[in-house]
């Protein structure tokens, strides 16, 4: 819920405190106003009913679609969090930037699926590719390819790994990945942090998105384990909290085989890491005997054009990918350094994978390396960093509590005054106001994940005539809200 503040703008403008204005790393962006004034919740409840009404109305063979759905499909989507009430949007088709829905509506695509779309849909180069696989390779041999070596060889240079091994989905390579840790270091346990997803295995299900009444301190969360999961030994953590963190390796390093950190944070929006932490948790890991696996499934190449650690300047032991490094099609991977891969090599993580590295999804793959390029890469940053910006302005103008955040092509618009530095940061935000965002986007033809806590991507096929789409969206709404 949000943070039932209830004001107009004659109550004046409230300042952020100093001790809230945390330096973050400077390979992200992150603006906080000097000052807000709060937002009448009344007029947001008002917008809300008025809006949802205006959803309906425009969404009819959606809501059609999503009954004949829910008889074959459990909520009629086919990954739970594709639902939301009464029903979600059901899409017929994709090109370039826009989706077209069953209503016949075109709308901007600000998801892109979660960054899996980044080169655009239906990319002329990805088709070309793909088809030629159809006609010529094949689909499917369940034995070594040389295309398979081929785009093993251009990640290897890409990411800065020794070796990679190509799995089908996030959660494969975020399992496998630990699975590995765990063999070279001959212990179970596992660092996570608060808040943060990883994908269905079980040990990473432990503490994502917890009510907090589950939880305890900020500074010394409680795990909370689902009934239906089976986590073994998991060590949560607060991000950005180096103190916590050493505490628990000092206390259980004799335990832990591993770390598993988002480097960024983007599950909960978008969550920077404050200057150095990245470097100090390089530090104890290696202090300790831990390994450090950074979680690059939602970064990756929208993090930039070697994904978030290069960025970053960080080196972990392990990396896991997915998302925008297959264009579309079902492609991740997991891959590092050489002691950690040798596991796999000698057999003491043995990986498997019927589908892996198929001929399909390699085509795409050597697509998007192609695509990719670091030129292509920084013109969609700028045009990003050009968005961002002119949301501070809306802000700014309008005295709004909320800031924006970014990291290469991907961007937010948080409903707090305040930096997020990490999930009990997350849980204060006004989440009445970021659905009322959402939803009024979205019936301007402006489409953003449902989660209200996610980020939108400017892809390669995004020019900045689209983004502004949004930015006019934003601006309607302020008005609105100041009304």
């Amino acid at each position: 819920m949000g943070n039932n503040l209830v004001a107009d703008r004659n109550q004046g403008a409230i300042p952020v405190p100093a001790t809230l204005t945390s330096k973050h790393d400077s390979a992200g962006w992150r603006k906080v106003p000097t000052s807000s004034t709060p937002i009448n919740q009344d007029r947001v409840q008002e917008l809300l009913v008025q809006e949802w009404a205006r959803f309906e109305e425009t969404t009819k063979a959606s809501g059609v679609h999503n009954k004949k759905a829910m008889k074959a499909l459990p909520m009629g989507v086919t990954s739970s969090f594709q639902h939301w009430d009464p029903y979600p949007i059901s899409i017929v088709s994709g090109k370039g930037a826009y989706l077209t829905d069953v209503d016949g509506r075109k709308l901007l695509d600000l998801s892109m699926g979660f960054g899996a779309m980044l080169v655009g849909h239906l990319h002329p180069k990805i088709i070309k590719r793909v088809k030629k696989a159809l006609r010529s390779t094949g689909t499917l041999f369940v034995t070594p390819s040389p295309d398979a070596t081929d785009v093993a060889e251009r990640f290897k240079a890409r990411f800065g790994l020794d070796m990679l091994r190509f799995t089908n989905s996030g959660t494969e390579s975020t399992m496998y990945a630990i699975r590995t840790a765990r063999a070279v270091k001959q212990k179970n346990g596992v660092i996570k942090i608060e808040g943060g997803y990883h994908g269905g295995y079980d040990p990473l299900q432990v503490s994502v998105k917890p009510d907090l009444k589950d939880i305890g301190s900020p500074d010394y969360p409680t795990a909370h384990v689902p009934p239906e999961v089976e986590a073994g030994d998991v060590y949560v953590v607060p991000y950005n909290n180096l103190e916590r963190l050493e505490e628990i390796m000092k206390d259980h390093g004799h335990n832990i085989a591993c770390f598993m950190i988002e480097p960024v944070i983007e599950n909960l929006s978008i969550i920077l890491p404050d200057a150095g932490y990245l470097q100090s948790v390089r530090d104890l890991c290696d202090e300790y005997g831990i390994c450090l696996i950074f979680d690059e499934v939602k970064t990756g190449l929208t993090a930039g054009v070697a994904g978030a650690a290069a960025r970053l300047g960080v080196k972990p032991d392990l990396i896991t990918l997915a998302k925008s490094i297959g264009g579309g099609f079902p492609l991740a991977a997991f891959g590092g350094k050489l002691e950690y891969m040798e596991a796999v090599v000698d057999g003491r993580m043995a990986h498997f994978g019927t589908y892996n590295g198929n001929p399909l999804v390699m085509a795409a793959a050597l697509a998007v390396d192609e695509i990719c390029t670091p030129a292509a890469l920084a013109k969609a940053e700028a045009i990003n960093n050009a968005t961002l910006a002119k949301l501070d302005e809306i802000i700014n103008e309008f005295e709004l509590p909320a800031h924006t955040v970014g990291l290469g092509v991907k961007g937010a618009m948080i409903w707090s005054p305040n930096p997020v530095r990490n999930y009990r940061d997350y849980k204060a935000t006004d989440f009445e106001t970021a659905e009322l965002s959402w939803l009024w986007g979205i019936n301007r033809g402006v489409l953003t994940p449902p989660g209200l806590d996610e980020q939108w991507l400017v892809s390669l096929a995004h020019n900045q005539k689209d983004m502004d789409k949004m930015v006019e969206s934003t601006r309607q709404l302020a008005v609105a809200l100041r009304a």
